[in-house]
């Protein structure tokens, strides 16, 4: 699930070229409870990509709770297919919480790295190596969000960050119907926007050109084409893209398209290539790094949760890249990703989904109050936030 090397947090700080994200000594926990929660809110308007489209927005939140009674919250992705919330739950509950309970571990990332390789094997005979990584990544986001809360720190400062203030983008731009989505969000205070494309090339050049002159030469203006194109129209639609100055454009190509392909495109691409939603392990991180990867977009509730992610971001750094956290979903995971964004103290955006979503705007606490593009998490314990399922759950249309 995690490639062939998996690294205990602890080996990773003993290393002088990795920035200290961690420093903690206090983190020892026993779990006695592990609990999940699905929620699901029906759409309006559907979220189109060009693989599929969402009808509703569902979030499978992870409540941990310890022997002495502390929680922490996590979430994992679910998005697809439409079923994923309630197969990731009892992946939750039949596999990792018999194998997770009473169990006495050290800190956060001890529990992703016994959890890790005690269900390799399972996930590679099942062939759910996501589905797993996704379950497992909730639950070590909830441990970390945890014990920040027991040592009364907001996660960013428990991981040894120096800010809270981080820049944020808006993304999820449909190629129509965006121009009212643009305008409310810039009146809400951001800069920075990411348009889907992948829907044909005469219509994707004609919706790049329109969202610029939208949002104006000075607001930073990304595409990304969720895996639409083979690599000769990659190349093709990278040059001519080119012309309305993207930052970046991501996953151009099928995340499982061979190195050397996407070397070839990244040497010839006037646009810097982002991606690393569809990345598991170390191992594929680093050698997309070493081969293409420009803007690095792990996602926090597809792998690794706080833990697995911590550990990319040295390496990122080391080579001079960028890391820009990718999340969709509900406002657990979004936080989390918030607070791991400035922790890391790098030059990364944090996406923020523009599309409505109420599991999103009701769990997002700071990250919906905006100035000038940044955010600011503030010093409440953990994330921030503790969610009232049944306050939620009477919120729902029925």
């Amino acid at each position: 699930m995690t490639g062939n090397h998996i690294i205990l947090l602890n080996e990773v700080l003993s290393m002088p070229e990795h920035a200290p994200l961690f420093t903690q000594r206090d983190a020892a926990f026993t779990l006695d409870r592990i609990e999940t929660f699905i929620l699901r809110y029906p759409l309006r308007e559907p979220v189109r990509t060009s693989f599929g489209v969402m009808h509703s927005r569902p979030a499978l939140l992870v409540r941990v709770t310890d022997h002495h009674g502390a929680t922490g919250w996590g979430e994992a992705w679910c998005n697809f297919p439409a079923c994923g919330a309630e197969h990731r739950q009892r992946l939750i509950d039949d596999v990792y919480a018999p194998l997770l309970r009473h169990r006495a571990f050290e800190h956060p990332a001890m529990l992703f790295e016994q959890a890790s390789r005690q269900t390799t094997v399972l996930a590679i005979q099942s062939g759910e190596p996501g589905p797993m990584s996704q379950a497992l990544a909730a639950i070590d986001m909830a441990v970390w969000d945890m014990c920040a809360r027991r040592s009364h720190q907001p996660l960013w400062r428990y991981l040894n960050g120096h800010r809270d203030r981080i820049p944020v983008y808006a993304s999820g731009l449909n190629p129509t119907g965006s121009d009212a989505l643009v305008e409310e969000k810039r009146q809400a205070g951001y800069q920075a926007f990411k348009l889907k494309v992948g829907f044909g090339h005469d219509q994707d050049l004609q919706t790049v050109s329109h969202i610029r002159s939208l949002i104006g030469e000075q607001s930073l203006l990304m595409l990304d084409a969720n895996q639409a194109w083979t690599f000769d129209d990659a190349l093709t639609m990278a040059e001519q893209l080119a012309t309305w100055r993207p930052e970046w454009l991501e996953e151009p190509m099928r995340a499982d398209t061979p190195l050397a392909r996407w070397r070839q495109l990244a040497e010839h691409s006037p646009i810097p290539l982002a991606g690393g939603e569809n990345l598991t392990g170390t191992e594929a991180f680093n050698n997309a790094m070493d081969c293409w990867l420009k803007i690095v977009q792990p996602d926090t509730a597809k792998w690794g949760g706080v833990s697995g992610v911590m550990q990319l971001i040295p390496d990122i750094q080391r080579r001079g890249l960028r890391y820009c956290p990718h999340y969709l979903g509900a406002g657990i995971g979004l936080l989390v990703s918030a607070h791991l964004l400035a922790a890391s103290g790098g030059d990364g955006m944090l996406e923020i989904d523009a599309n409505p979503n109420p599991l999103r705007e009701w769990l997002c606490g700071p990250l919906a109050r905006l100035q000038a593009g940044h955010a600011q998490l503030g010093d409440a314990p953990g994330i921030g936030i503790t969610p009232d399922i049944e306050q939620l759950q009477r919120q729902l249309p029925h």
